[in-house]
């Protein structure tokens, strides 16, 4: 099937664009690639201290260049459920590079903080630039130059796109991305979403609003909903970096363990010393780009990919725009149900089917490019990529062509008849600048807000007027000094429950801001990165209480209802904004705040 001609222009559009910087990259990587590491001509002081604390056997493998080294590049921590499970990885991973006649080693380690547990807190302000930091540390990890290939292990938030940032500035060498997987599944989100919502009005105590969450959230892998976590599985897969089928089997089982000592022995056999050589950067190209877009699109995915992609292509020298993430929403149905777009977890969302499924049918709708390269190689590209992976009976991975029919339709449905004939992301325009809306979780009739602003300088202002019973009436919330500059752009979670008491009390209610709501935006319509930020003028600045806000998800479009040349006047208030730059390492960051792109450029310090 070959891909729709709305698709190809959309691509077209974006390799015009990137050509220039594309063309710098590709031309580095080849520079890199004829260079590729010779372990041999190392001065011998450098390759002793490359294998000091080797067997050796593998001295002996790592003393020529014959053999392959697997870097290994891992977001270990045992704080963070999702990234537990790589405690036992390098030691499968090292076996079963042994079992493939090649070495690995651990090449590094890269931070990865968990928003879950920073939400409403100073540390939340690190979590954005944590993406950058896991891209250079990624580098600093390989810069030893003595490595054939790598694997990566991450799952999270910023830790994947951090990681994909830093795999393809080593863009000569091969990549594969191996995950967890997704805890089983606990309390229902809908019910902890309730309690939250109970909590907030003072209806439950924190016992029971502790007992809820410890539910839900109740063991190693990632959390169960959609979020950004689960959409950085989706987007591996979907774009090749995976091996097919492996994004959501459970920690713990003896398939997740087969596929990851599968993925070890396929970043061996992609090596510049095989006959397969696949360096990530040339096989994640334009192609490959829209891809993941198209999938974010069609399953619901997270807002905070808006901003990972662009930074993410940008590290490869593709050139996407928001208008091309916009421009795709208009043309790709959302096929997938999972909270908060639906009731449905992920676990549930394999089951129907999951990816296999996804990935069929909309390669059969003509929306994917289906003539790309993925680390599984093969004549036929991401086709390969719509089966159901099983354990075969001695211990190794089998694949089956995933079933005809998803196996819940509440879960899964067809491009034919999809849950909406649009994506769930849409960019929004307007004389408040650009934003981001997630429309898949908001009811139709929440399409539309128009109302009179409420403006706070932060979550916590916002939150005290909610408690003190100020905020019964329809309005627009505006959150402001919450941009990338400001204090790093953190994630506003601890808006959702009042704004969902507020809505479920009947009132008209929206949220726009220059923060983030990430993957788990939920039930009220959220305008979020507007961009321009307040802090570098934006209009978001200057809008005052009673001002009124039309945010219309239906049309793409965000204003404020003011006369232009009144609105161009006013002066961006003199907001103190100094507790941002101290505590909880924030002091730290002062670099990054000042020079880090905006959100619709990535929210990058590297200027790429």
């Amino acid at each position: 099937m070959t891909v729709s001609q709305r698709v190809s222009s959309i691509t077209q559009r974006i390799c015009e664009q990137s050509r220039p910087t594309r063309d710098v990259y590709l031309d580095h990587l080849r520079e890199a690639a004829s260079r590729k590491p010779k372990r041999s001509a190392l001065a011998c002081a450098n390759l002793a201290h490359g294998f000091a604390a080797c067997s050796p056997s593998d001295k002996a493998a790592l003393a020529g260049d014959v053999i392959a080294n697997l870097g290994i590049i891992t977001s270990y921590n045992d704080m963070l459920s999702a990234h537990q499970p790589f405690e036992t990885y390098p030691q499968l991973i090292k076996a079963a590079a042994k079992e493939a006649g090649g070495v690995a080693q651990v090449a590094g380690g890269v931070p990865a903080m968990c928003d879950g547990v920073t939400q409403g807190q100073p540390g939340m302000e690190l979590s954005l630039f944590s993406r950058d930091v896991i891209a250079m540390a990624t580098a600093i990890g390989l810069s030893h130059d003595m490595f054939d290939a790598a694997v990566y292990l991450g799952v999270c938030d910023k830790i994947v796109p951090g990681l994909v940032i830093g795999a393809l500035t080593f863009g000569h060498l091969p990549a594969v991305f191996i995950p967890a997987g997704p805890m089983t599944t606990g309390l229902p989100n809908d019910e902890k979403a309730r309690t939250r919502q109970l909590y907030a009005e003072g209806k439950v105590g924190r016992d029971e609003l502790l007992e809820s969450e410890s539910k839900s959230y109740h063991g190693p892998g990632t959390c169960t909903f959609y979020g950004t976590a689960n959409s950085n599985q989706m987007l591996m897969e979907i774009m090749g970096l995976h091996m097919p089928g492996s994004s959501f089997i459970n920690p713990g089982t003896p398939l997740r363990d087969a596929l990851t000592r599968e993925a070890a022995k396929r970043a061996l056999a992609i090596t510049a010393l095989g006959n397969e050589y696949t360096p990530v950067g040339e096989m994640i190209d334009e192609r490959s780009i829209v891809n993941g877009v198209v999938g974010l699109h069609a399953t619901g995915g997270s807002t905070n990919h808006t901003m990972h992609l662009v930074a993410m292509a940008a590290a490869a020298g593709i050139k996407l725009t928001w208008q091309d993430i916009s421009d795709l929403s208009d043309i790709v149905p959302l096929l997938a149900r999972v909270y908060p777009n639906g009731l449905a977890d992920v676990n549930h969302f394999h089951a129907a089917g999951g990816m296999g499924y996804i990935i069929r049918e909309l390669l059969d709708g003509g929306l994917l490019h289906e003539d790309v390269k993925t680390v599984w190689g093969g004549t036929e590209g991401l086709r390969a990529y719509t089966i159901e992976p099983k354990l075969g009976e001695n211990g190794t991975v089998v694949r089956e062509p995933v079933a005809a029919e998803s196996a819940d339709k509440k879960v899964l449905s067809t491009c034919k008849q999809p849950f909406q004939v649009t994506g769930g992301l849409k960019m929004l325009k307007g004389n408040l600048g650009t934003a981001v809306i997630k429309t898949s979780a908001v009811k139709a009739d929440r399409h539309i807000i128009e109302a009179p602003a409420l403006v706070f300088d932060s979550q916590a202002q916002l939150q005290d007027a909610f408690k003190a019973g100020k905020l019964d009436r329809d309005f627009v919330a505006v959150v402001r000094f919450q941009g990338p500059r400001a204090n790093g752009m953190p994630e506003l979670h601890k808006l959702t429950p009042a704004l969902g008491v507020l809505q479920d009390r009947g009132h008209k209610v929206a949220l726009v801001t220059d923060g983030r709501m990430s993957g788990a935006s939920g039930k009220v319509p959220a305008a979020i990165h507007v961009t321009p930020e307040a802090l570098d003028g934006g209009i978001i600045g200057k809008i005052r209480d009673g001002d009124m806000v039309r945010l219309d998800a239906e049309t793409g479009t965000l204003d404020v209802l003011e006369d232009p040349e009144v609105l161009a006047a006013r002066p961006t208030p003199d907001v103190d904004i100094s507790h941002n730059s101290y505590g909880m390492g924030r002091e730290l960051f002062t670099a990054f705040r000042n020079v880090v792109g905006r959100a619709d450029h990535g929210a990058s310090v590297f200027g790429l």
